[in-house]
């Protein structure tokens, strides 16, 4: 069976290997010994090989040694879990904040215990594959809203007349399109039809916002009925997920969560790096800066070029060539060339709408960014995309 699900993978172009880097995360990294340029990374702020948190890491490992022994509630509690908690409540301006030892983990255990099995989910089409089965695993009635449909939501909220529960589900920022949800019409719609609504802000957090808190600061948007859930493994450079919200929420959930009950608590190295890095967000706001005065020239660049962008708004850049077999080709060819752009393709991306994922960083120099264009032109040129 699994050869010839490999072998069909293969004939599709759908087939996906790993590529190891033996390097530090940075622009420039080390792939089957070559010296490539990475445009491929979620390190936005480039905080993942960052001297202050490998310092911070290394103060902890020092004390506290390097695994926790144990679950949360057994006796893996360390004060690092404890400090870094305190610090996402104060940066999110929420009562508590709860960690976990991954954003999937995060969504599988929260998403079940904001809803009740007789209770009804809509979710947004291009969520996560995490926040996707999170409401499988709630037992709950699920609905797939067509992509940022604000108009296909309330249809189907208006036409929901059963009693219980109603969550929604979006991304702040969706992973593979760039784009943004439009939150302030889901905080309208969840007032309006008594739901919950929560958002995965993995993208949004430390890059969206005037001081990075993510694109419920970007909106301006509050409200009793949000739920903000993130990552520590994208702009914040560590590892894990959390969610930020009351106390008794937060009480709650450290009850209920199996993802966080029955998991050994993370390394308290990483939960001191995260806390390090959470400081260099508030302290060092020209990062974002940065972050963004590169995005903007990679993506005027792009369009300029005659490329299909998706409409993000975010420094996530796909460019849409539809085709696996083409985009594997594309990004082949970028190798050899000494710059790593992965194709995405099926199940990842919907049929048809295979793409190079491109992203860019604070840590990203302007000659970098431009080798990276020149070769991107070439090949479009070459395989007659632009």
């Amino acid at each position: 069976m699994w050869q010839t699900n490999l072998q069909q993978l293969a004939r599709d172009h759908l087939l996906r290997e790993l590529s190891i880097m033996d390097s530090a995360c940075s622009p420039v990294m080390s792939l089957n010994g070559q010296q490539t340029l990475l445009f491929a990374s979620n390190d936005y702020l480039g905080l993942a090989n960052h001297a202050y948190l490998k310092q911070a890491a290394v103060r902890a490992m020092t004390q506290f040694g390097i695994g926790a022994g144990a679950s949360r509630l057994i006796s893996g509690t360390l004060t690092p879990h404890h400090d870094l908690e305190n610090t996402l409540a104060e940066f999110f301006e929420t009562e508590a904040a709860l960690t976990f030892n991954s954003g999937y983990a995060a969504n599988i255990g929260i998403i079940p215990n904001l809803i009740a099995p007789e209770g009804l989910i809509f979710v947004d089409r291009l969520c996560h594959a995490s926040l996707i089965d999170g409401c499988r695993l709630s037992r709950a009635s699920l609905r797939v809203f067509r992509h940022n449909d604000i108009d296909h939501l309330q249809s189907l909220l208006a036409k929901h007349s059963r009693k219980g529960p109603v969550l929604i589900v979006t991304e702040g920022v969706f992973s593979m399109d760039g784009d943004l949800a439009p939150l302030p019409e889901l905080v309208r719609l969840a007032e309006k039809y008594d739901a919950i609504l929560l958002v995965d802000d993995a993208h949004g957090t430390g890059v969206m916002g005037t001081t990075g808190r993510g694109t419920t600061e970007h909106w301006g948007v509050y409200s009793d009925k949000l739920f903000h859930m993130g990552t520590l493994s994208k702009a914040i450079g560590t590892s894990g997920g959390f969610i930020s919200g009351t106390k008794e929420c937060i009480a709650y959930l450290i009850n209920t969560a199996r993802s966080f009950i029955y998991s050994t608590a993370p390394p308290p190295a990483m939960s001191a790096a995260a806390q390090a890095a959470i400081h260099l967000i508030q302290e060092q706001p020209e990062r974002r800066t940065r972050l963004w005065q590169n995005r903007e020239r990679m993506q005027q660049s792009l369009t300029g070029m005659g490329y299909q962008l998706t409409k993000t708004e975010s420094p996530i850049l796909p460019i849409i060539v539809k085709d696996p077999r083409l985009a594997i080709t594309m990004s082949q060819h970028l190798r050899e060339k000494g710059i790593y752009i992965p194709a995405i393709r099926p199940p990842t991306v919907p049929k048809n709408t295979s793409r190079l994922r491109v992203t860019v960083t604070a840590e990203h120099s302007m000659t970098q960014i431009d080798t990276a264009l020149e070769a991107i032109e070439q090949i479009g040129q070459a395989l007659k995309i632009i």
